[in-house]
């Protein structure tokens, strides 16, 4: 069943558009482990947020995901921009009115 993380990065004052750039760089190996969409997005009222949402074909798909070298690179490059605050949601998806 596909499972969806839906959430937010805190990033330190200044420092969103680093890590917007971190997560955004082109990578195979997501698609590779079973990621179906990674969107990385801002929103000009809440400066210092990195709001992601991620589509995966099963939660053991994304669990498997944090054990490539490419994915905990950048996690390591990211980790001393964020803030400590994280949001978000995961859930598994049970339909959608764009697909049989």
């Amino acid at each position: 069943m596909t499972f969806a993380n839906v959430g937010t990065l805190g990033a330190l004052p200044g420092r969103r558009d680093e890590i917007v750039t971190i997560l955004t760089r082109l990578n195979a190996d997501l698609a590779e482990a079973g990621c179906l969409l990674y969107e990385v997005g801002v929103n000009e009222d809440a400066p210092d947020t990195v709001f992601v949402a991620e589509l995966w074909e099963s939660a053991e798909a994304h669990r498997a995901s944090l054990q490539l070298e490419s994915v905990r690179s950048a996690i390591a490059e990211a980790m001393p921009l964020l803030s400590g605050e994280m949001g978000g949601e995961r859930f598994e998806v049970v339909g959608s009115p764009l697909r049989a």
